[in-house]
């Protein structure tokens, strides 16, 4: 699919990601980005790196391509970079510098006006720690179901955390239970992708696993690798 850097912010709520059969919708008039230094080449596999937080959109998120990037909010700073897979699965990114104390539920508030308006209802509501290794990062999130068919149920999940002087936030439309793997590992993808480059954290050495957070708790410290057993003394000649 093609991309264009001088694009236009395309809105968290997908209208396609509905069958045609349940709803037919006109796009809404999207924000002209202006601000053509927003991203940069990194000069490695088309990836482009936001030029304020050091954060990098990469051309390939597992089965998710990205297909626009730019200024979502001059008046916050805050940009994206959106993600398409051919499943009709959709991701948005949004980085915003932080100007003062962060609530998640009232960065969101605006999305989930939105989804009440239209009927979404809410399904679920937690927050995780995801990055992994010794400093993940807390993350807020809260998913609303916006349809259902037989065996599928369309879904958008809203989530947020801050790392430095930045919040990150991670939008999800997908269909469970068929695209619930595909959604965790874009989250994952996201937040980790946050530490390393806008933290400066090490990369983590195990797999990403998001890990629910209990209220007053502190993340867990990456468990040292298990001490190989000592290898057995050679035989004694007779």
């Amino acid at each position: 699919m093609s991309e264009v850097a001088f694009w236009c912010y395309r809105p968290a709520m997908r209208k396609t990601l509905l069958p045609l059969a349940l709803v037919l919708t006109t796009a809404p008039a999207l924000a002209q980005t202006t601000d053509i230094d927003t991203f940069k080449d990194t000069g490695n596999d088309q990836a482009k790196v936001h030029a304020a937080s050091g954060f990098v959109c990469p051309q390939f998120i597992g089965h998710f391509e990205r297909d626009a990037y730019g200024e979502r909010n001059p008046s916050t700073g805050a940009d994206f970079c959106a993600y398409s897979s051919i499943d009709g699965v959709y991701g948005t990114i949004t980085l915003t510098p932080l100007k003062g104390p962060y609530d998640a539920k009232t960065a969101l508030a605006a999305e989930f006006t939105e989804q009440e308006g239209i009927g979404g209802k809410i399904i679920g509501e937690n927050t995780l720690n995801i990055g992994g290794g010794a400093t993940p990062i807390s993350v807020y999130s809260r998913t609303y179901e916006t349809a259902a068919l037989e065996t599928l149920h369309y879904r958008i999940l809203f989530s947020t955390g801050t790392v430095g002087q930045w919040a990150v936030e991670a939008t999800v439309e997908f269909a469970t239970p068929r695209d619930d793997e595909k959604q965790r590992d874009f989250l994952n993808a996201v937040y980790t992708e946050a530490l390393v480059h806008i933290a400066k954290l090490p990369p983590p050495t195990a797999p990403v696993i998001a890990a629910p957070v209990a209220a007053g708790t502190t993340p867990p410290a990456t468990p040292a690798p298990a001490t190989p057993p000592p290898a057995p003394a050679p035989a004694t000649p007779h």
